[in-house]
């Protein structure tokens, strides 16, 4: 006779379905299922993890591009005069000015531009 170990493999089928609570149809309660969803959720999780980071960087550059195009320069021109100034701010800072502080965001338009010229 060999043995199983049923307790193991219960607990293990338990966890699986308790990570797949909230899932339609057979996906939360049928183990084969749940089994099949969570491989999916988690190949998912995984992919969106890094594709997050591609996400926020084009928020923020079409922000910054917005806000430099209320005064007057383009995205590229802003960034280029930024480099050139010497002024290392991060995009997701510039961004955050831009939105909050449009005071900041202009000097740092116009330092740019005296850069660049």
């Amino acid at each position: 006779m060999r043995s199983t170990n049923s307790v193991a493999s219960r607990r293990r089928r338990k966890a699986t379905i308790a990570r797949a609570k909230g899932y339609r149809g057979e996906a939360n309660s049928g183990y084969k299922r749940a089994k099949e969803a969570l491989l999916k959720a988690d190949s998912y999780a995984y992919r969106d993890r890094r594709n997050k980071k591609r996400d926020f960087r084009r928020l923020w550059i079409t922000r910054i591009n917005a806000a430099a195009r209320q005064e007057g320069m383009s995205y590229s021109q802003l960034m280029h005069g930024l480099k050139v100034a010497g002024i290392e701010v991060d995009r997701k800072m510039l961004a955050d000015i831009a939105v909050r502080d449009n005071e900041a965001f202009r000097r740092f338009t116009d330092a740019a531009r005296e850069a660049v010229a």
